[in-house]
């Protein structure tokens, strides 16, 4: 089941860092090149598309809203993924990946179910890229290019058509060219970032919601957020990594770099979502998110900045086709590993050939008709995304803890608690929106 789980995200495969052979594992906790490789990888992992939506989500409720999730929202991505690390980093079968760490701890029902989550916690964020891409490109045509839309049955069958025509013809090429997007996107939404200040409306400081509703504002904007911080595709082949070159010091290295992707993380992305927020007003950012566009294809139509009208629908249009063709490839995997391993009728009658032709029709069809449809991309996201990321990576290695002897020592700790109380609101978040609508 390796595959399926460790194809999860292109970036992930070409940003991992090389790793020594055998017999060269070293006992030092002292920060190193490689640290700062893995570092690095960890945070292409998390930053994509997702942020550009976050602005709206977490923006809607004011600036106090935000301040409080900023808070929050550090130390649970630094303690969620440093739970799934040890829980990958325990096991005693050497370089077992996350499926086969399941397998050994719980049985393999439990491996299969997990591969199952995976599945759905990325074939989701396909359909959402599906529609997002198509969004970005309608818009740009028509607000920065002054064209007619085109149908849009067409173009969203063009542009799907044309992502997965580059996954068909030539996935080696498309890992060198994903892994080159990665840094200059990053770079370019920290310069937007700065960009931005000038336009701060401070006056925002002033509103405050009630209790209630900031309690609400809070609850709802979690999976949201934890979507956008998630980098947990990579973290079993970091902790693979990390047993080989340092053996028993290993979850205590993992520890050290968690901390400090986390920090970059939460500077950095957070940076992004103020200056958006506090550069726009509530009615805009409302109007934002029901547009269904990226962030910055709306700062494009609505500044007078040619600078933003021209870059920011080009940086968002990158940041969604990179990370499509992470979360395709992912999600491919994952349906065909389902499909040979778990369906008996399938492996027996389809070939890798015909297989292969039949998940690409359907991820084809199942993405363009998203795309057609146009539903809320927010709403998918809190909806699917944020709960079953945080299934697996809150909830499941948290559960391990109390389960698992191998993890015994990370019992009885506050830390465990507060991930536990994470999880479950971000999966319960759904029925609260579902009451408050």
């Amino acid at each position: 089941m390796q595959q399926e789980i460790t194809g999860t995200q292109v970036q992930d495969a070409v940003l991992t860092p090389t790793t020594p052979g055998k017999g060269q594992v070293s006992g030092s906790l002292a920060w190193t090149a490689q640290d700062t490789t893995w570092m690095l990888s960890l945070f292409g992992t998390a930053v994509g598309a997702g942020i550009l939506f976050l602005p709206m989500n977490a923006g809607l409720g004011g600036f106090w809203p935000l301040l409080l999730l900023t808070i929050l929202i550090g130390p649970m991505t630094y303690l969620s993924h440093r739970g799934l690390s040890r829980f990958v980093c325990a096991s005693k079968i050497e370089g077992s990946d996350i499926t086969q760490v399941v397998e050994e701890y719980f049985g393999v029902g439990a491996g299969r179910a997990i591969t199952w989550l995976y599945f759905l916690a990325i074939y989701p964020i396909v359909l959402i890229y599906g529609v997002s891409i198509t969004n970005t490109v309608d818009s740009f045509m028509v607000h920065q290019l002054g064209m007619a839309s085109l149908p849009r049955w067409l173009l969203s069958g063009a542009l799907i058509a044309g992502m997965m025509a580059v996954m068909v013809a030539g996935e080696r090429l498309m890992l060198k060219v994903t892994q080159f997007l990665v840094y200059p996107l990053v770079g370019i939404l920290l310069f937007m970032s700065l960009y931005l200040i000038p336009d701060w409306k401070l006056d925002t400081l002033m509103q405050v919601p009630s209790a209630g509703e900031f309690l609400g504002i809070v609850w709802v904007t979690i999976p949201v957020l934890i979507f956008s911080f998630n980098h947990s595709p990579a973290i079993s082949q970091f902790a693979v990594s990390l047993k080989r070159e340092h053996g028993a010091n290993a979850a205590k290295k993992a520890d050290m770099i968690l901390r400090n992707t986390a920090m970059m993380l939460l500077g950095f992305v957070m940076l992004f979502v103020f200056s958006c927020v506090l550069a726009m007003s509530p009615a805009q950012l409302a109007q934002a998110k029901a547009s269904n566009l990226p962030i910055l294809s709306y700062l494009a139509n609505i500044h007078d900045s040619a600078f933003i009208s021209y870059v920011g629908p080009v940086v968002a249009f990158v940041a969604i086709v990179s990370s499509f063709f992470g979360h395709y490839l992912g999600a491919t995997e994952g349906l065909k590993g389902i499909a040979s391993k778990q369906l008996p009728f399938v492996r027996e009658r389809c070939s890798d050939k015909g297989l292969n032709r039949g998940i690409q029709l359907f991820m084809f069809l199942t993405v363009w008709g998203a795309a057609i449809a146009n539903p809320s991309i927010l709403t998918m996201i809190e909806a699917l995304g944020g709960p079953v990321i945080a299934a697996i990576l809150y909830l499941m290695p948290m559960y391990a803890v109390y389960k698992v002897p191998a993890l015994k020592a990370y019992r009885g700790r506050l830390s465990n608690i507060f991930v536990i109380v994470a999880g479950l609101m971000s999966m319960t978040a759904i029925f609260y929106s579902f009451f408050q609508g």
